[in-house]
C-alpha cells in the first residue's frame, strides 16, 4: 500500500518504513505527526484519488531529526557594472519515518 502526501508545497510518494527529507516543521524529535492532505491512496484493489483529498485518510509518522542540508552559493552579477553578490544557503530540513497508511 501507498499514498501520495502533500506537506511543505510538495507531493511525495509514500510506503510504511519510508524515510524522507521534508520542509522543516515545528515539531520536536521524536514525536509522531499525522499528515491529513492525503491526495492518493494505492491499495490491492486499486488507487482511490481524492478530491482535492482523500477523505478520512491519514499518515502518521515519527520525526527522526530536525536539521540543515548542505551549503550552496549564491553568485548573482551585472555584466559590465561592478555589481556582484555572494551569499551562502542552508535550506532547513525535517527527517521523517513513516509508521502508518490508515486509509
Amino acid at each position: 500500500m501507498y499514498a501520495v502526501i502533500e506537506t511543505g508545497g510538495k507531493q511525495y510518494r509514500v510506503s510504511e518504513g519510508d524515510i524522507l527529507f521534508i520542509e522543516k516543521l515545528a515539531v520536536e524529535e521524536d514525536a509522531e505527526i499525522a499528515f491529513d492532505k492525503v491526495v492518493a491512496v494505492g491499495k490491492e484493489e486499486g488507487t482511490v484519488v481524492g478530491a482535492p483529498t482523500v477523505d478520512g485518510a491519514k499518515v502518521t509518522a515519527k520525526v527522526l531529526k530536525n536539521g540543515k542540508a548542505k551549503k550552496i552559493t549564491v553568485f548573482t552579477y551585472k555584466p559590465k557594472k561592478g555589481k556582484h553578490r555572494k551569499v551562502g544557503h542552508r535550506q532547513p530540513y525535517t527527517k521523517v519515518q513513516i509508521l502508518a497508511i490508515n486509509a
